[in-house]
């Protein structure tokens, strides 16, 4: 032994040196090593509360990576199959049946079959054929039915079919889901790791913390805060999805009156909330195949709103009520600054989300927007928001019904634009503005 160290001396110290510096040299880059690992991981933050029984309420920005629908919509409205490959209906169109792609495969590896179809709507029952036949059965005709199937397909617990990721863990805590970690299907695809955080401060936080490397904020002065990182790039967008709005409550018989509504409408300055939002004129945003661009656009006329509610005000000692939440509380504040600028009396009360049907006159909350421009469950006379707010228009009522009796597109279109202008000339609420997102992210 000792012979052999003498004879390979230099061998041996010339190794031993080297494996010295390699140990130094890992240990001082191993932090920029780990440092640019962790930015190509996508971390992203999420606000929300979802039980975990409950996956398909999920937010659509996940499960659209996980699973796809048995149909699609594309830009210009049409309806086409995706996991389905044909359908047909019955001539009272109550009933819808569809056919499915054959050898597509769940995330798992296991063949997709109509088995694997759990769908569920009101007024509308499911029956499994055979394998590939899945038909439903609708208590009312309903003509544009394959819209409402474009929804991912979630085989429980957590499986999709036709996915670009899969599930591959899920975190949680108390029944609801703290993290969701998808893994890729395809090899030049990121994996994705979704934390979910009770409010916008939590994840602001985490953020900082470096827990997350990507989240999306609404709040103007928050995301401001993030500008001057170095290491991160704030990319501002428009919210289609939800509509800031005042809604008009016609149950009084002052604000059921068309003068005094346009009155309102004159009272404020648009520029305050162009801050906020992107401005709008429908319920229908923009960037929709049926948005109607030759609506009025909203114009300050202190003068005319001055002269109204000096008519109205003296006309009845009642003030006015405007509800709204905490969360927008310093847009009520403008809201009703201005309006009392111009001579209406007007008390902000904040109301609880565990109060569904507030008293009010006035409510500001966002509304819900569908990527289908069909709002019928808001705006039709039967329906429990026009209800809530004592709105019927007829004609509003019939172009709403003409706009889901028909599946040829440009019918549609006609009825949703003549819809939107019927409901500029009698408004269930004054629609304000899409809010502005800021997308945070790490370099």
């Amino acid at each position: 032994m000792l012979e052999f160290v003498k004879k390979h001396n230099k061998l041996i110290f010339l190794s031993f040196l080297t494996s010295v510096i390699f140990v130094v040299s890992v240990i001082t880059i191993s932090p920029y090593i780990s440092s640019s690992l962790v930015r190509k991981k996508r971390v992203i933050g999420i606000i929300g509360s979802y039980e975990a029984q409950s996956f398909q309420n999920l937010p659509d920005e996940i499960l659209s990576k996980i699973s796809s629908g048995l149909t699609v919509v594309n830009d210009t409205g049409a309806v086409l199959p995706m996991l389905a490959s044909t359908w047909e209906k019955s001539k009272d169109e109550k009933t819808y049946t569809f056919t499915i792609k054959k050898n597509l495969l769940l995330n798992n590896g296991t063949l997709f079959s109509a088995k694997h179809i759990s769908l569920s709507f009101r007024d509308v029952t499911m029956k499994v054929i055979n394998d590939y036949t899945v038909q439903f059965t609708l208590t009312k005709p309903l003509s544009i039915f394959p819209l409402y199937l474009t929804k991912p397909i979630i085989v429980y617990p957590y499986t999709g079919v036709a996915g670009l990721y899969s599930v591959d863990r899920v975190k949680q805590k108390n029944e609801f889901i703290q993290e969701i970690v998808l893994s890729p299907n395809r090899k030049d695809v990121q994996p994705i790791t979704y934390i979910f955080y009770p409010n916008e401060g939590d994840m602001i936080t985490a953020y900082k913390l470096g827990k997350i490397n990507e989240m999306t904020i609404t709040n103007k002065t928050l995301a401001d805060a993030f500008e001057n990182w170095k290491n991160t790039t704030v990319t501002k967008s428009v919210d289609y999805t939800r509509l800031l709005t005042l809604f008009y409550n016609q149950a009084n018989q002052i604000v059921k009156e068309k003068d005094f509504r346009s009155a309102v409408e004159s009272a404020f300055n648009y520029d305050s909330f162009s801050s906020y939002g992107q401005l709008a004129t429908s319920s229908i945003p923009p960037t929709s195949w049926a948005y109607n661009p030759d609506l009025k656009k909203r114009e300050t006329d202190t003068d005319y709103a001055k002269k109204m509610f000096k008519h109205y005000v003296a006309s009845s000692s009642a003030k006015m009520t405007l509800v709204t939440y905490y969360d927008y509380l310093d847009i009520a504040d403008v809201v009703s600054s201005d309006l009392r600028d111009a001579g209406l009396p007007v008390t902000v009360n904040v109301a609880s989300y565990s109060n569904s049907q507030p008293n009010f006159d006035f409510m500001l909350a966002y509304l819900k927007i569908p990527t289908d421009p069909d709002q019928y469950y808001y705006w039709h006379s039967t329906q429990s928001l026009a209800q809530l707010l004592s709105y019927r228009n007829l004609k509003v009522d019939k172009l709403l019904e003409d706009g889901r009796s028909t599946f040829k597109v440009n019918d549609r279109k006609t009825a949703y634009f003549d819809m939107q202008k019927a409901m500029s000339d009698d408004p269930p609420g004054l629609f304000l503005f899409y809010p502005y997102i800021y997308q945070v992210k790490r370099k």
